[in-house]
C-alpha cells in the first residue's frame, strides 16, 4: 500500500500526548548546544583581560573579583549545561519509548483484524522483523538521530555566527570547507540508501529462516535434515553479514575525505589566524576562542555522515512499518452492518458461489449452490484440493466469494457485523493451534469466564476428559507452544472442546477427527448427536464413519458439486461416494 504521509509527519502523529515534552527536548538541545560557547567565550575574556593585555598585571591586582566572577560563571553555566543535557536525554528516551509502545500496540491491534489475504501475503518472520528490529530503528531515530541533527546544526551555526562576530574574515576562511563536506555527504546518501533497504530485506529473510526452522523442528528431525537447515541458515546469515559489511564499508569509503576536510580546519586556523595576530587583526583572546571552538565546526561535519547512515536505516525500517501501519483489510464490516448478539438459527445457503484466490488465475470453486437447514448435519467430502476448506471458510468471511452469495438465516454474511457472525461459529480444524496456557485456558479461549464444570462437560463431549484427567495437573496442566507434548489426536480433541465451549449456532469441523482412533471417533460422533444446545454442523472428513449419519453429504470434485444426498442415496447412485465406501469397507461391492 502506498503511503503519502512523510515519515517524520507519521512520527509526530504518534507522539500525541508527548509532543510538548518532545518540543521541550528540542529546545533543550538548542540551549545546551549554544552553551558550548560558554567556556571559549570566558576563556577569551580572561586571556585578553588578565594575560595578554599590557595592563594584565595591574588588572590581576585591581580586578581580582572580576577574575573570580568569570571563573564562577564559567563553572556555574557549565554545570547548568550538564543538567540540561541529562534532562534532555531523559526526555528523548521517554518520548521514544512511549512512541515505540504506541506504534507496536497499534500494529498488533491492526494485525488482529486483518483478513486471510494479509497473512498469505506476509511471512511470519517478516512481520516479526517489523515488530522488533524495525521498531528499534524508529526508536533510535527519535532518541538519537533527531537530537543529533538539532545538536549539530545548532552548534555549527551558533559557532559560525560567533566566529563571524569576532572576525568574519577568519570565520569565512574556516567555513569555506563546509560545502565540500556537504557535497561528499549527498553523494554518500545516494549510494547508501538502497543498501539499507537491501540490508533490511536480508534481515527479514534471516528471521524467516530461523522462525520456520523452529516452528518445523519436528519435520527437520523426522527427516534428519539438521545439517541441511544449518547450512541454509548459514547461507542467510552470511548473506546478511556480507550486506551489512558492504553497507558499513560504504561510509568507510567516504569517511577519509570528510575526516581530511575536518582535520584541515585547525591548520587553516593556525596559518590564517597566525597571520592575523601578527598583523594585529586578531587578539590572543579571540584566537583562544577560535581554537577552543574549532572542534564545534569539525565535529558536526564528522557526525553528519553517521547521522545520514543511521537515518537511511530508519528510512528503510519505517517504510516497512508504515506499510503495515496503514494497511487495511479487504474484508470489513459494511457501513450499516447488522448486529446480532443473540444466537443464530443456523440456516446456511450457498447461491451460485464461485471463488478464486487473489493470487490465482483459476476458480477454486465454481457455481456452488446448496442449502443447510437449522440443526442439520452436512458432510462435505472430496479429493484433496477440490475446495472443501475454501468453501467453509466463506461462512465466517475468512474469504469472500468472487461471485454469488453465502447467506446465514437468509441474510448475506457480508451484511452481519463480523464479530457477531464469528462469535456464533465454532471452528475446529485438522491443523490445531493451541496457546502456551493451561488446558482449561485453551478450552475456555472463546469464553474466558467459563466455569470449570462447563469446561469438563465440553471436554467430555470431545472425548478429551479421560486423557486430561490423567495428566500431572489435570486441567491446570500447562501445554507448550502449539500444543507441544500432546499427540495429534489429543490436540484435535482439545480444539473440538474449544469450538463447542462457545455453544455455537454453526459448528464447522474440518477433518477434526483425522488423528483419533475409530473408537474415540465413535464416542465423539455420539456426543455430537446429543449436545445440550442446538447447532448446525458441517463436517469435512475423509472417513465414511464420520459422514454416513449426516443429513446430507456433498461430494466436491474440481471445485464443483459432483454428488449430494444421504448415505443411502449416494450409495444407490454408485458414483464417487459408492467407490469410496467400497474402498474403505475393503469390499468390491456394497449391497
Amino acid at each position: 500500500m502506498k503511503v503519502s504521509k512523510s515519515k517524520l509527519a507519521w512520527l509526530w502523529e504518534n507522539m500525541e500526548g508527548r509532543r510538548i515534552l518532545f518540543v521541550l527536548g528540542l529546545i533543550g538541545t538548542v540551549a545546551y548546544s549554544s552553551m558550548q560557547l560558554i567556556v571559549p567565550y570566558f576563556s577569551g575574556k580572561i586571556v585578553d583581560t588578565f594575560l595578554s593585555s599590557e595592563e594584565a598585571v595591574s588588572r590581576i591586582n585591581s580586578e581580582r573579583d572580576l577574575f573570580f566572577k568569570l571563573i564562577a560563571l564559567m563553572i556555574g553555566l557549565t554545570l547548568l549545561r550538564v543538567t540540561i543535557v541529562y534532562l534532555d536525554c531523559m526526555a528523548y528516551e521517554y518520548v521514544s519509548q512511549s512512541v515505540l509502545a504506541r506504534i507496536r500496540n497499534y500494529l498488533f491491534n491492526k494485525m488482529q483484524y486483518q483478513d486471510m489475504t494479509f497473512y498469505s501475503k506476509y511471512r511470519t518472520g517478516d512481520l516479526m522483523t517489523r515488530m522488533t528490529g524495525d521498531m528499534d530503528a524508529i526508536r533510535h531515530n527519535i532518541a538519537w538521530i533527531i537530537r543529533a541533527v538539532v545538536e549539530s546544526f545548532t552548534l555549527y551555526f551558533s559557532v559560525a555566527i560567533y566566529f563571524c562576530i569576532m572576525n568574519w574574515k577568519l570565520a569565512l576562511s574556516i567555513l569555506v570547507i563546509s560545502p565540500l563536506i556537504l557535497l561528499i555527504i549527498v553523494v554518500f546518501k545516494k549510494e547508501v540508501a538502497p543498501l539499507h533497504a537491501l540490508l533490511r530485506e536480508k534481515f527479514s529473510v534471516l528471521n524467516t529462516t530461523a522462525q520456520e526452522n523452529i516452528s518445523g523442528n519436528k519435520v527437520v528431525k523426522a527427516f534428519a535434515r539438521e545439517e541441511y537447515e544449518i547450512e541454509k541458515f548459514d547461507i542467510s546469515n552470511i548473506d546478511y553479514k556480507d550486506t551489512n559489511i558492504k553497507t558499513n564499508l560504504t561510509w568507510v569509503k567516504y569517511f577519509p575525505y570528510v575526516e581530511t576536510c575536518a582535520n584541515s580546519l585547525p591548520i587553516i586556523l593556525l596559518l590564517v589566524g597566525g597571520i592575523f595576530i601578527i598583523n594585529g587583526q586578531l587578539t590572543m583572546g579571540e584566537y583562544v576562542s577560535f581554537s577552543g571552538l574549532i572542534w564545534a565546526i569539525a565535529n558536526p561535519m564528522r557526525l553528519l555522515g553517521n547521522i545520514m547512515n543511521e537515518f537511511q536505516r530508519f528510512s528503510a525500517a519505517s517504510a516497512k512499518v508504515m506499510e503495515l501501519y496503514y494497511s487495511e483489510p479487504e474484508i470489513v464490516d459494511c457501513e450499516n452492518a447488522i448486529a446480532h448478539p443473540e444466537p443464530l438459527q443456523g440456516k446456511i445457503e450457498f447461491k451460485n458461489v464461485s471463488f478464486m484466490y487473489n493470487d490465482g488465475n483459476e476458480d477454486v470453486l465454481k457455481d456452488i449452490s446448496f442449502t443447510i437447514n437449522p440443526g442439520e448435519t452436512v458432510a462435505i467430502m472430496g479429493e484433496t484440493g477440490c475446495g472443501k476448506t475454501s468453501l467453509i471458510q466463506m461462512i465466517p468471511r475468512f474469504y469472500e466469494p468472487s461471485s454469488g452469495e453465502v447467506l446465514v438465516d437468509g441474510i448475506n454474511v457480508n451484511k452481519y457485523k463480523m464479530s457477531d457472525l464469528r462469535r456464533h461459529i465454532g471452528l475446529a480444524s485438522q491443523d490445531v493451534l493451541l496457546h502456551s496456557d493451561t488446558i482449561s485456558g485453551n478450552i475456555a479461549y472463546g469464553v474466558s469466564n467459563l466455569p470449570k464444570e462447563q469446561i469438563i462437560r465440553y471436554a467430555k463431549y470431545s472425548a478429551a476428559d479421560d486423557f486430561i484427567s490423567h495428566m500431572p495437573e489435570g486441567y491446570n496442566t500447562i501445554i507448550g507452544e502449539r500444543g507441544v507434548g500432546l499427540s495429534g489426536g489429543q490436540k484435535q480433541r482439545i480444539s473440538l472442546a474449544r469450538a463447542l465451549a462457545i455453544k455455537p449456532s454453526i459448528l464447522i469441523l474440518d477433518d477434526t477427527t483425522s488423528a483419533v482412533d475409530m473408537e474415540t471417533e465413535k464416542v465423539i460422533q455420539d456426543s455430537l448427536h446429543n449436545l445440550d444446545f442446538e447447532c448446525t454442523k458441517i463436517i469435512i472428513a475423509q472417513r465414511i464413519s464420520s459422514t454416513k449419519d449426516a443429513d446430507k453429504i456433498i461430494i466436491l470434485k474440481d471445485g464443483s458439486i459432483l454428488e449430494q444426498g444421504t448415505h443411502d442415496e449416494l450409495v444407490a447412485q454408485k458414483g464417487y461416494y459408492y467407490e469410496l465406501v467400497c474402498l474403505q469397507s475393503n469390499v468390491k461391492e456394497v449391497g
